[in-house]
């Protein structure tokens, strides 16, 4: 087939003699070849500098305070035992655990503010070998306070927390 007879085919072919025209024709073919299709590029940073992220911790939750109580006798009952010595732990929500020995017996119980009372409170333990102890006392202020004891035997002691 000579060039003539391909041109001829295509008349409208034949109208393009100049390069400007050829070219415009290799356009229109590139666009054509390319319809459908879409240019991405790659590796494009983004328009807009990085958020920068502010994280706030939680609150931490205020630890328990421990104060130490000392139970001094106030009768003859009591007397035989001594001071005796106590621990308080409060959570800072109005209760607390409140431990001591008497007489080689463990009394674990609750401390605990009277409702309605910042200052009014007490505190009372079980003992390992069936006894108790029941205690009200009075903070002067958010760490000194006193109050009275009382033995499920009868023993009553005056009770002063911390210092």
């Amino acid at each position: 087939m000579s060039k003539n007879s391909i041109f001829s085919s295509f008349s409208f072919l034949s109208s393009f003699n100049s390069r400007s025209s050829i070219l415009a024709l290799t356009a229109a073919v590139a666009t054509l070849a390319l319809t459908g299709c879409y240019v991405v590029p790659l590796n494009q940073q983004p328009s807009h500098a990085p958020a920068t992220v502010y994280v706030t911790p939680a609150p931490v939750p205020p630890a328990a305070v421990t104060f130490a109580a000392r139970l001094y006798p106030s009768n003859d009952i009591a007397s035989s035992y001594g001071m005796v010595n106590a621990i308080v732990t409060n959570d800072l929500h109005g209760r607390g655990i409140f431990n001591t020995t008497i007489n080689g017996e463990s009394f674990t119980g609750e401390a605990t503010r009277t409702a309605g009372s910042t200052r009014d409170g007490v505190a009372n333990g079980a003992g390992n070998r069936g006894s108790y102890i029941n205690c009200r006392y009075q903070m002067n202020s958010t760490t000194l306070g006193s109050g009275q004891c009382k033995h499920s035997n009868g023993a009553t002691f005056t009770m002063h927390v911390g210092g």
